[in-house]
C-alpha cells in the first residue's frame, strides 16, 4: 500500500514538473492595448500570423488607453499598443517607454438614432455635439480614460460645451469599454462617439447608425511602444521589440490592411519605415 502511494505521488510530481517545464519553455509577451483593437477583431486576425512567423505568443490585456498605459507604468506589460498620442508622448517623457512608433489609423464616428432627433448629422463633429447638448439628447460616454474618451472630451471642449455645467440626466458616463458602451447606447437609443473599427464589428446595433463622419478632426492614430527595461528589468525587451518590428514592417502592415468586415477595411497601416 505504501509502495503504491509512493508510486502515485511520484507520478503526480513528474506531471507537475513536466507542466512547469512546458510553461517555462513557452515564449510569450504581454501587450496592454485598447478595447478597440480586441473588440474589432483585429488582434484575432493579427496575432496568429505573428505567432506563426516568430514562435512568440502574445497575451493581450484590453483596457482603455489610460489604463493600458498605467498597467505598463507598473511593469505589467512588455509592449503598449494604444491610441492617444498626447498620453503616449507623456508616457515616454516620464521614462516608461523607449520609443513611440505609428502603426495604423482609422477614424472616430458619432453613432446615434437613425431618426437623429438632435439633428446632429453631417460632417462637423463640433456642430454635431453642440446640437446634442442643446437638445439634451441621450449621450453615452465611455468615461474610462480611454483614447476614445480622451478624444470625446477634446471634442466637447473644442465645441465650447462645458460638460461640468451641461451634464445632466441626458449624459450617461459608463466607465466601460467600447463594446459595452455601444450596448448601453443601443438600449437607450442614444448618441455615442465610437471608433469605426469597433462599430463595424458590433452586432447589437438596434436602431443606431452613423450620424457624423468624415470630419478630419475625427482622425484616430494608433501607436506602439516598448516598455522601458531600464525602469522594469523583467520586461522582455528582445521579444517585445520583435513584435513591434513585425507590426510596423511589410508583413504586419499587410496583415492590418487585409483585415476587413463585410468587405470594408477597418484599419489603415501607416508605419514610417
Amino acid at each position: 500500500m505504501i509502495t503504491r502511494r509512493l508510486f502515485c505521488s511520484a507520478l503526480a510530481a513528474c506531471g507537475l514538473f513536466a507542466a512547469a517545464a512546458s510553461q517555462a519553455q513557452e515564449r510569450f509577451i504581454t501587450v496592454s492595448s485598447t478595447t478597440s483593437t480586441e473588440q474589432s477583431g483585429l488582434f484575432g486576425h493579427l496575432l496568429p500570423l505573428f505567432e506563426k512567423a516568430n514562435g512568440i505568443k502574445v497575451r493581450v490585456v484590453a483596457l482603455g488607453t489610460g489604463q493600458a498605459l498605467d498597467m505598463a507604468r507598473r511593469g505589467d506589460a512588455d509592449v503598449v499598443f494604444v491610441h492617444d498620442k498626447a498620453a503616449e508622448e507623456k508616457f515616454i517623457a516620464e521614462g516608461y517607454g523607449v520609443k513611440r512608433q505609428e502603426v495604423m489609423y482609422n477614424d472616430f464616428v458619432v453613432i446615434g438614432p437613425k431618426a437623429d432627433p438632435a439633428k446632429a448629422g453631417g460632417r462637423d463633429i463640433l456642430e454635431g455635439l453642440r446640437r446634442i447638448a442643446a437638445a439634451k439628447a441621450p449621450f453615452v460616454s465611455r468615461g474610462d480614460k480611454s483614447g476614445t474618451h480622451a478624444a470625446e472630451l477634446r471634442y466637447w471642449k473644442a465645441a465650447g460645451v462645458d460638460l461640468d455645467k451641461a451634464k445632466g440626466s441626458w449624459y450617461r458616463d459608463t466607465g466601460s469599454g467600447m463594446g459595452p458602451a455601444l450596448n448601453t447606447a443601443a438600449s437607450m437609443d442614444a448618441y455615442i462617439l465610437a471608433d469605426r473599427g469597433t462599430w463595424l464589428s458590433f452586432k447589437n446595433r438596434a436602431n443606431l447608425g452613423i450620424v457624423v463622419e468624415g470630419d478630419k478632426r475625427l482622425f484616430n492614430q494608433y501607436g506602439v511602444i516598448l516598455v522601458n527595461p531600464a525602469k522594469h528589468p523583467h520586461v522582455k525587451q528582445a521579444d517585445g521589440q520583435k513584435f513591434i518590428d513585425w507590426v510596423v514592417a511589410t508583413d504586419g502592415q499587410k496583415a492590418i490592411a487585409d483585415y476587413k468586415i463585410g468587405g470594408e477595411q477597418l484599419f489603415f497601416p501607416n508605419a514610417k519605415r
